[in-house]
């Protein structure tokens, strides 16, 4: 008898994966998701798409299982289809899952945004970029503001970031307040794009289920502002879509999923740290912008790095604490806290390594490139905790805090806080102010 459905696997790690199943498969008759697969993200395997969001074909809900155990699941849930969703992959790193796939004689897919992006009833701007790391968060604040400024209510739609094991919870969220962010048990990773946004007024949504995310943020807003997370393109269609490349990594914005299909579609290239980037950097990425994307604007910016007291920080051994995607998987070797220890005259900075615990000692296992930094690290309580440990062992008189949430809110640090911020410059608000005027006035 022939087999009334498509069985499918989705690779995921917790975001894309579900928001893929949600528009895509949930009401789908003709396949059966049987399994998602995790990665990138520790601690996320184990769980279960619970079948409050999984919908009436799902009735017990769809388990989540490592990535580590692909092959076994292919033969296991004997696999007709897997659906590549997650972000931020080298082109090689794909292409082993790909034949992975279709060597268990599976096909292999990638969805295209005409299948996976929502359209929406209000104008959708939004900020994405070709590898983690490269600036989307002080761009979308800069953009947000210039809207309010001209206005317009803005709400603020966040790529997801559902860590917890409460997914159904997790549905549909919004921060107005920093409280909020204690209320849904943020991570650090969570608060590190949330906080600043709620600091400078902007109301945030994300979640899992990004139709009722939208269904509940349209009321409140005549223009919704994706900002995306890695390089991930928008789960919205967008009306005017900014992305941001990395002088810092030229030609990386032609070796990542799915960073060059950003870059293809868009309106607005921004080329961000152009102050601390080489002028070959800069050429190099403007080239493939003017080869791929060329009815694009492009956009010079920098983001300006400052520390309330540089005192603190010159002359002293610090310990630099980044934000953690951009230099662990996002592959940067450190981020604004390092350009801040040594703008500002730190005596040294302090190797880290031979103080971690737990999994911060496995982060450095995993990514070797790391030397002088310690990556932010918080995908649940207990990570946070070996943060924290790591933090009180390293010998120092100052920690350069890089990462744009506040530490010290949640985690207890002995050592005097040198909180380093980063905004978008003026050259670059000033390019962008020129496309939100002609966005605004309906001929972006």
């Amino acid at each position: 008898m022939a087999q009334e459905h498509r069985n499918v696997l989705i690779l995921g790690a917790a975001g894309r994966d579900f928001h893929n199943f949600n528009v895509v498969f949930r009401d789908d008759e003709r396949c059966r998701v049987q399994a998602f697969t995790a990665f990138q993200i520790p601690g996320i395997a184990g769980r279960r798409y619970p079948p409050e969001l999984s919908g009436p074909l799902y009735p017990d809900g769809i388990p989540i299982h490592d990535e580590a155990e692909l092959a076994v699941l292919l033969r296991r849930y004997d696999v007709d289809e897997a659906v590549f969703s997650y972000s931020d992959v080298a082109y090689d790193e794909l292409m082993h899952r790909a034949s992975i796939v279709t060597a268990a004689g599976a096909d292999f897919r990638l969805l295209g945004g005409r299948s996976s992006m929502i359209p929406a009833g209000k104008p959708v701007l939004s900020v994405c970029a070709v590898r983690t790391g490269a600036g989307k968060s002080q761009t979308s604040r800069a953009i947000a503001a210039m809207l309010r400024g001209r206005g317009r209510r803005v709400v603020v739609v966040r790529h997801p970031m559902p860590y917890d094991k409460d997914l159904a919870a997790q549905r549909v969220q919004r921060f107005a307040k920093l409280e909020d962010l204690d209320t849904h048990r943020c991570t650090i990773e969570e608060r590190e794009d949330y906080e600043p946004h709620i600091v400078a007024g902007n109301v945030v949504y994300a979640g899992v289920d990004y139709a009722a995310i939208l269904s509940a943020a349209e009321p409140e807003a005549d223009v919704i502002l994706w900002d995306g997370g890695n390089n991930d393109t928008p789960f919205y269609r967008p009306d005017l879509h900014v992305v941001l490349v990395d002088p810092h990594r030229a030609g990386h914005e032609t070796r990542y999923w799915p960073g060059e299909t950003n870059l293809r579609m868009a309106d607005v290239v921004l080329v961000n740290k152009t102050g601390t980037a080489t002028p070959e950097g800069i050429a190099a990425v403007q080239a493939s912008a003017a080869r791929l994307c060329p009815k694009a604007t492009v956009v010079l910016a920098d983001s300006e790095i400052t520390v309330p007291d540089p005192a603190a920080i010159r002359g002293k051994r610090v310990l630099v604490v980044e934000d953690g995607p951009t230099v662990t998987h996002g592959e940067m070797p450190h981020g604004a806290g390092w350009v801040a220890a040594k703008r500002f005259g730190a005596a040294a900075i302090v190797d880290p390594r031979p103080f971690a615990v737990g999994s911060i000692r496995d982060t450095f296992a995993t990514y070797g490139h790391l030397h002088d930094v310690l990556p932010a690290m918080g995908y649940g309580e207990a990570q946070m905790r070996e943060l924290e440990q790591t933090i009180a062992a390293v010998p120092c008189d100052a920690v350069v805090v890089g990462t744009p949430v506040d530490l010290g809110r949640f985690l207890k640090i002995r050592q005097p806080q040198v909180k380093v911020s980063y905004e978008l410059d003026a050259h670059g608000r000033e390019g962008l102010e020129r496309v939100l005027d002609r966005f605004l006035d309906g001929s972006a």
